[in-house]
């Protein structure tokens, strides 16, 4: 049976890849959406029949019911769902520009639900379907510098949670990847310069940044590939999959630490229901 993937940001990283590797199935339809045209020419090389483009703007309410409209037009239906459209942003917490992170928010949270409820009717109607939201391994755990991103992807974390939970009895699974960083231009080159002495150790984290290419250990190949993957060769997908040393060591740490504070004030916790 021929499956229908949408996936969002593919003119780069991670969402190239994947859309890449989604044309090439022969029982396969993709759906990619950019912001421009020419950031999708690079599917030219792809069976055209299965492939549909289109422009959107994941802030645009309207621009993203139309663009679902018209991949169900023209395939019927739509399977699998990567919400991958996001945007990164470097700065300490205090130094951060509120314009820049109320934008994050708007691309990484409420763009990503746009999507979604805009998705939902057709895969409640086909009572299947595969919810992917690339979260992060810094929606598990957080650095300096990454705070504000970090609050996005733990708002992801928060909401794919609660809609697993909504639409499981429905036949939609939704799974969170959570890559630890990789060599994309996710953060385009949105940074807060350090300018208060306080912070001044943080400097070279920010300012490493600054250029939109970050030199990190993750492959966006491998990490494409093992995402769709996950979905084709499995009936049930994760709730979470972290991907990279990272993710794995950083998530355990955190969590960890976490259970311990819990632990430790158990008795005081439950104290307080009376």
């Amino acid at each position: 049976m021929t499956k229908t993937w949408m996936i969002t940001g593919t003119s780069s990283g991670f969402g190239k890849e994947l859309a890449q590797i989604v044309a090439k199935q022969a029982d396969t339809n993709l759906v990619a959406t950019a912001r421009k045209t020419a950031d999708l020419a690079y599917l030219d090389a792809f069976d055209s029949s299965r492939i549909a483009k289109v422009i959107m703007d994941v802030t645009n309410e309207d621009a993203v019911k139309a663009g679902v409209e018209a991949a169900k037009n023209k395939f019927g239906g739509i399977d699998v769902l990567v919400n991958n459209a996001g945007l990164g942003y470097f700065g300490t917490i205090e130094e951060s520009n509120e314009k820049d992170v109320r934008q994050m928010f708007e691309v990484n949270v409420f763009g990503l639900g746009n999507v979604t409820k805009s998705v939902l009717p057709i895969m409640r109607a086909q009572k299947q379907g595969v919810i992917i939201n690339i979260s992060s391994a810094l929606g598990l755990t957080s650095i300096p510098t990454l705070g504000w991103y970090s609050a996005t992807k733990f708002a992801v974390e928060g909401y794919s949670n609660a809609l697993r939970q909504e639409a499981a009895p429905l036949g939609i699974q939704v799974m969170n990847v959570e890559p630890s960083g990789a060599r994309t231009k996710w953060n385009a080159g949105k940074t807060a310069p350090v300018e208060i002495a306080d912070y001044s150790k943080f400097s070279d984290m920010v300012n490493g940044a600054s250029n939109g290419v970050t030199q990190a250990p993750g492959n966006p190949e491998l990490i494409a590939e093992t995402i769709y993957k996950m979905v084709t060769e499995n009936q049930e997908v994760p709730a979470h999959l972290p991907l990279g040393t990272f993710a794995t060591e950083g998530s355990k740490r955190e969590l960890t630490n976490i259970l311990k504070d819990v632990d430790k004030y158990h008795d005081l916790s439950i104290s307080i229901d009376k």
